[in-house]
């Protein structure tokens, strides 16, 4: 109770020195009344529009790594077994065998074609995983690590950024820390959110686009997500982002001194718990505060194990929580009513011109044998009726189209009907 206490106060200062006026530099969004949803279709290429795939938390250790071309030790230190083979073996008991070892491509399954079908700018992910041989095991229960030969399960979907500030990033020490960074960086992946050190930690991750275009990804992880306050990056050590540790001010600051006219400025944020669709207020004002003062033009959230409610503030997108987007959770009972296994791509289209949402587009897929699959008709069916009510408190709705993907609307031109 004390450290949630303290988070959320830690979030309330974030947001009223916002609505004191003291962060300066960026023009702050007049009211709270979303812009209205841009009509028509797909736009067309070379309209200067910019699209990002952003998804939830992906998770490639554990039961994962046991079924890629290079498994590590699959000795674990769960209370419930010793083996990531276990969750392999309730995989297969759940929807039948795992070919092994797969190919690096296996676990993108049917979102490789998506992705070859939108064709985004860049594609970011939550890495939520050590990529390391470190046996350095952080005191906690549950650990997630990928062998650094498994890194081509990366590289097959063309991830662009990983953000790191999360709660298993360090679960095999500074020096799995470490060898995670050495390995993306060999493997030519951005990241951000994680570091040697704090400055290394809090440095954005910069990526270039032709015609002198950039997406700016700056990632940040709360205590409120169960990372250890003592995961910090300092200013000799390595560690995380820590969100509690910020201002505003200082996060404004940081976008200010890259930011240039035309870019795009994504905060990636693990925030929150695993379950529930109730948006803290806490985190609705800490969103709104980074968008209309920090110079933020995307707020992606995850640590959520579901999708939960979006919102459009100033024109601007607010994804609270993406859900968990690869994981070895099937077979593993409870929380049954939050169908879990079901997950979404989600395409972002912005204007860099106008720093305004122009299209947001979500593809439903399931998890099957750690492979991602096209949803069913019935499940696309679920996931737009339960995004309309999540979204409704948040001026959003949800429209299923002709072909089982999902779209936003918002403001006074919503799509569904």
């Amino acid at each position: 109770m004390q450290r949630g206490n303290r988070t959320r106060r830690a979030f309330l200062k974030l947001s009223s020195m916002a609505a004191l006026g003291l962060v300066s530099g960026w023009p702050r969004a007049k009211g709270s009344v979303a812009a209205p949803r841009q009509a028509g279709g797909r736009p067309a290429a070379g309209a200067g529009l910019v699209t990002l795939f952003l998804c939830g938390d992906v998770m490639l250790g554990r039961g994962v790594d046991q079924v890629l071309p290079h498994p590590g030790d699959p000795r674990i230190h769960d209370r419930r077994t010793h083996s990531a083979l276990t969750f392999v073996e309730l995989a297969e008991r759940a929807h039948g065998p795992i070919p092994r070892p797969v190919e690096p491509s296996y676990v993108w399954g049917d979102a490789l074609e998506e992705l070859a079908r939108v064709r985004p700018d860049v594609r970011i992910v939550n890495l939520e995983t050590a990529v390391t041989r470190s046996d350095d095991r952080a005191p906690k229960e549950i650990h997630y690590r990928m062998h650094p030969e498994n890194i081509a399960c990366l590289t097959a979907a063309g991830i662009d950024c990983c953000a790191l500030a999360n709660n298993h990033v360090l679960d095999y020490g500074p020096a799995g820390l470490a060898e995670t960074l050495e390995t993306l960086q060999k493997a030519n992946v951005r990241s951000a959110g994680a570091g040697r050190n704090r400055a290394h930690a809090e440095a954005p991750a910069i990526l270039a686009l032709p015609g002198g275009r950039r997406v700016i990804v700056l990632a940040f992880g709360s205590v409120t997500a169960g990372i250890p306050r003592d995961w910090a990056a300092s200013e000799d050590g390595p560690g995380v982002n820590l969100l509690e540790e910020k201002e505003v001010s200082e996060i404004a600051a940081s976008v200010r001194r890259v930011k240039q006219p035309g870019d795009v400025v994504v905060a990636s944020l693990h925030w929150g718990g695993n379950w529930g669709y109730e948006i803290p207020s806490a985190q609705r004002a800490l969103a709104r505060v980074l968008l209309d003062g920090a110079g933020v033009d995307v707020i992606h959230g995850h640590s959520s194990h579901h999708p939960k409610g979006i919102e459009v503030h100033g024109g601007k997108p607010i994804l609270y929580g993406c859900g968990d987007f690869l994981n070895d959770y099937e077979g593993i009972e409870g929380h049954e009513e939050f169908r879990k296994g079901l997950v979404l791509m989600y395409f972002v289209t912005l204007d860099p011109a106008s720093r305004k949402l122009v299209r947001l587009e979500m593809t439903p897929l399931r998890i099957e044998r750690f492979r991602l699959e096209r949803a069913s008709a019935a499940d696309a069916r679920w996931l737009r009726d339960t995004l309309d009510r999540a979204g409704a408190e948040l001026g959003t709705r949800v429209q299923l189209d002709a072909d089982d993907r999902l779209t936003l609307g918002w403001g006074s031109l919503d799509t569904a009907g």
